[in-house]
Formats: C-alpha cells, structure tokens, sequence
C-alpha cells in the first residue's frame, strides 16, 4: 500500500514571482490544488515537514492530507520543482483527490532474490529496461512498487510486463504489447553493445568530419 503524510497549510492570498520568494525567505513553499472540478486553491506549505515527505521516498505516489483553515483536503503529489542549483524544495503541484478518483502514476520495479538468479551467479548482468512502470489505479489503492522475483532467472531471459502481479482495479496503461521490463544479459553481451555504441559514435563522426572537409572543398 502506498504511503500517506499530512501537512498543514496556508491559504495564499497573492501569487506571482514576488510572493513566492517572500513565501521562500520565510521557510514556507508556494503550492497549488487544483482537479476535482473546482478552482486551483495557491496555498503554502512548510518547509521542512514538505522536504522531509519527499525525501521519505515514494512522493509522487503517496495521498497526502493538507489541512487548511479547518478543513482536510485529500491530495495526490503531482509535480515538484527544484532550485537547479542547491536543489532546494520550491513548487509543489498537487491533485485533489477522492475515493472514487483514478489516476495515472508510476510505480517503481522493485527486483528480489538476486542471489538465487543462476545467470546472475555465473556472471550475468541485470539490464533493467524499465526502472518504473505506468499504472492506472484508484487514487486510494496506489502500489507502493512492483515485486519481481528474479529466482531461477539465466542468462537471456527477459522479464516482461505479464510477469507484473496487479492489484485489483489497477491496470497497465500500456497495453497493445508485453512490453520488457528487464534482461538478464552475458558480460559478453554488454560489451558488445558497447562496442556497436562506440563504433556508430566514431562512425558519425568520420562522416560529419567527410562532410564538412567537402564542404569546405567547394568553397
């Protein structure tokens, strides 16, 4: 089951570049509400309690209660900004939310029994494809991840979306194929691919280097 925090809020009166970084000078984080068929709600959370919760791991798939003016609203996390460069916490968007509300999110793969893979014994290598998996589901029955039990697993074998156990009422939103979620691939094979990736780069390159030495000619 996915993870639930609640915070206290401020409703916000101004909005705008201005307001923000007055809000920011104040350890306090502009935010908005909005969905639910009603009107985006600005509002300001606190700092620390909003740092901590997204650094508790599984933010943007976690039902948060803001607590406003006497009043709890239900909330799903749905966008974030960081200050590009000391990576500070300074823009939340926020879903409003119910129990009859679905939602579109990515849960997490998560890969277990690794000891017990014997083509990761022998030297394999687990190449993940898909680190996250696209789910529609109730906004009140959200996965916390996807468990994939590597047991038995050789060298070659794949793991696709078939082998997902989906809780009820949570469905794949990709799904005209079977897609892959990961390999398990030969140290021979990784460095294969490398190769084929360093060759086309050097290729490229002898190519845009042929082109401009012509180029170049003809004028």
């Amino acid at each position: 089951m996915h993870q639930t925090f609640t915070v206290k809020a401020e409703a916000r009166d101004k909005v705008g570049k201005g307001a923000a970084r007055h809000l920011r000078r104040n350890n306090m984080i502009p935010a908005v509400i909005y969905g639910g068929k009603e009107e985006p709600l600005p509002i300001a959370l606190p700092y620390k309690e909003t740092f901590l919760a997204l650094h508790a791991g599984g933010f943007m798939t976690s039902i948060a209660t803001i607590e406003l003016d006497g009043k709890e609203i239900k909330v799903l996390p749905k966008d974030y900004q960081l200050e590009p460069v000391r990576d500070f916490l300074i823009h939340v968007d926020f879903l409003r939310v119910s129990d009859e509300t679905r939602v579109t999110v990515e849960i997490p793969v998560h890969f277990e029994n690794e000891e017990k893979s014997p083509g990761l014994k022998r030297g394999g290598t687990l190449n993940v494809v898909r680190h996250e998996v696209e789910v529609e589901a109730p906004a009140n029955a959200i996965p916390e991840f996807f468990a994939i039990d590597l047991t038995g697993l050789e060298i070659n074998d794949a793991i696709h979306a078939s082998a997902l156990t989906l809780p009820a009422n949570v469905e794949l939103t990709i799904t005209d194929r079977d897609f892959t979620i990961a390999t398990i691939v030969s140290p021979a094979a990784m460095r294969s691919e490398g190769d084929e990736e360093a060759e086309t780069e050097v290729t490229e390159q002898r190519a845009q280097t042929a082109e401009g030495e012509t180029k170049a000619g003809k004028e």
